[in-house]
């Protein structure tokens, strides 16, 4: 069951994409929607975000009796209303059949809840309620493979917990202190709290463990050419990872399939060597937890010498789409790379939308990763960005250091070789940094 909540300055079209994409958060954990319930209101209800009518509508489908609870009490069930003798809230619009309406048992809820709009939410419907962020955080553990990014996704999930952990009751009020007991007058959501900072501080212990190792393999590429894939969630990254690099990258129609860092080399191989990596996806209010747990994973993109914005062309709300990807980039400091925007999936365009959208961004490649004619194109246009400053150099190497010759075919175009008897004489075109890193291993015999 979906419900959002149309706010002032949110126009329908926005509107309707919102619970469209979180639709599809919910079809990625495997969930089937029933129903979805809106109201416009000049903004959330403090208790339970709906108005009382629509939060007794909601509770139609769902069993409960649509009134929040004063106390600890569990929500009442539709059953016990009726053997009470009350009224029966109003029929669900599009509902089954009059005596067998949907009943749903999940509520996905289009907004960020705090934890007592949540709870009340709970209470009125009888059923589970879960804000956007939470489906986001479900998702992220349910794809997290890396040891790396199960670490990062734990963290976020408790950092938003440890906010909304409260009293249970049930005999779990305040105990005395004592020897390997809690502190005098300290309660159980205290005390549970206390455990899930601490199990945070262990998690970014070994979350810093593995960021220096990952720093450190992002400083010995540091003197590669580096790409990064970058772009809102289930816009056609991992399919241009794998088209540009023959990898066996998953590529699935689902949000946020990829959540680690894949670094492949541009196929095939030329002199000029490229790196091309793929990135967390975005998403509209991305958890700002999941961002900071993700920086170490989304300075793959900052510190890249290329930023290929990949943009689903086909789908409607691809310019929200491309200005959250934006956002999230100046967010983490990625603003200073050159970037292209790829508008991908232009196979599913047909004329008048493929110029209109060219016309909205002049500048854009329009592209297909499932066309060879444009991964190709691409590819020619990776490679001459990257061999746009190269420069041209005749290299004398004595045959002592014959291990700088396989370095000169390795990182440059060798233009010519000769062999006299001073050693092996280059005409090499390179970048002036493997230039000068030549020249200082020659001048250093």
């Amino acid at each position: 069951m979906l419900v959002g909540v149309q706010l002032p300055g949110i126009d329908d079209e926005a509107f309707a994409s919102s619970l469209d994409e979180l639709a599809r958060l919910a079809k990625t954990l495997g969930l089937a929607v029933v129903a979805r319930l809106t109201q416009r209101r000049p903004r959330l209800e403090p208790d339970a975000v709906l108005g009382a009518g629509k939060l007794i509508e909601l509770a139609g489908w769902t069993g409960g009796d649509g009134v929040v609870p004063v106390g600890p009490r569990k929500p009442a069930r539709r059953r016990e209303r009726e053997q009470d003798g009350e009224e029966e809230p109003p029929e669900p619009r599009g509902g089954g059949a009059p005596d067998e309406p949907p009943r749903a048992t999940l509520v996905l809820v289009d907004h960020e809840l705090t934890p007592s709009q949540a709870r009340n939410l709970e209470r009125a419907t009888g059923a589970e309620v879960l804000d956007r962020t939470a489906v986001i955080l479900a998702i992220f553990q349910r794809h997290a493979r890396t040891r790396e990014a199960r670490l990062q996704v734990e963290v976020a999930r408790l950092s938003y917990v440890a906010p909304r952990l409260r009293e249970t009751g049930g005999g779990r009020d305040r105990q005395g202190g004592g020897i390997g007991g809690r502190g005098a007058g300290e309660s159980a959501s205290e005390l549970d709290r206390r455990k899930v900072r601490d199990r945070i501080a262990e998690l970014r212990a070994e979350l810093a463990s593995i960021e220096r190792e990952s720093g450190a393999r992002r400083q010995r590429r540091s003197t590669q050419n580096t790409v990064s894939l970058v772009g809102y969630t289930n816009a056609g990254k991992s399919s241009w990872m794998r088209a540009l690099t023959g990898s066996g990258v998953l590529v699935e129609d689902k949000l946020f399939a990829t959540l680690g860092t894949t670094v492949r080399a541009l196929q095939p191989e030329s002199a000029t060597r490229v790196l091309v990596s793929d990135t967390v996806g975005f998403i509209k209010h991305l958890p700002h937890d999941l961002v900071a747990s993700f920086r170490s994973t989304l300075e793959e993109a900052r510190d890249s010498d290329l930023l290929l914005h990949v943009v689903d062309a086909s789908d409607p709300a691809c310019e929200a789409q491309i200005a959250v990807t934006c956002e999230v980039l100046a967010s983490i400091g990625a603003t200073e790379s050159p970037r292209w925007m790829v508008l991908n999936k232009v196979d599913r365009l047909d004329a008048a939308a493929r110029a209109r959208v060219a016309a909205a961004h002049p500048e854009a490649l329009l592209l297909s990763a499932k066309r060879g004619d444009d991964v190709a194109h691409l590819r020619a246009e990776l490679l001459a960005f990257f061999e746009r400053d190269l420069e041209e150099e005749v290299l004398l190497v004595p045959y002592a250091l014959q291990r700088l010759v396989a370095e000169a075919h390795a990182r440059g175009h060798v233009l010519e070789q000769t062999h006299d008897a001073s050693g092996t004489r280059l005409r090499l075109r390179a970048a002036p940094a493997v230039l000068a890193r030549l020249r200082d291993a020659l001048r250093g015999d």
